[in-house]
């Protein structure tokens, strides 16, 4: 059984920085890409960053791309999404999700991903 579980959120006010923190458990060694992602109140679920397995690959929506970076740490099957500069916009709840299928691959489509953390609240204040 695959657990997701993300931590780190928080109030910030605009312009600060946030780091999330994201475990994953596994019966085995398998590889997978690690993605982050966000919900805003009254909108869609919509990509945020993701890493791949093998090479470090990584994707950024434009929104976030030079103010987040994604990490990982292999070894103990956690990963961290780096917020700085951030804006009241990016108020939502993260959540971080395993993509198990193509582990080589940074997909930025939610319907790759199959386990899914509880989600973290991020608040940016004006």
């Amino acid at each position: 059984q695959v657990h997701v579980a993300e931590s780190g959120g928080g109030l910030v006010q605009a312009g600060g920085s946030l780091r999330l923190s994201c475990i994953v458990s596994l019966p085995n060694m398998a590889p997978y890409t690690m993605g982050w992602f966000r919900q805003a109140p009254g909108k869609e679920r919509e990509f945020v960053a993701t890493m791949s397995w093998n090479l470090g690959v990584t994707n950024y929506a434009d929104s976030v791309n030079g103010r987040f970076t994604v990490s990982r740490d292999y070894a103990k099957n956690t990963g961290n999404l780096q917020m700085n500069a951030l804006k009241p916009d990016d108020t939502a709840v993260f959540y971080c999700a395993v993509d198990l299928r193509r582990p080589w691959l940074a997909s930025t489509t939610i319907e790759d991903y199959t386990y899914w953390g509880q989600g973290t609240q991020v608040t940016v204040s004006s």
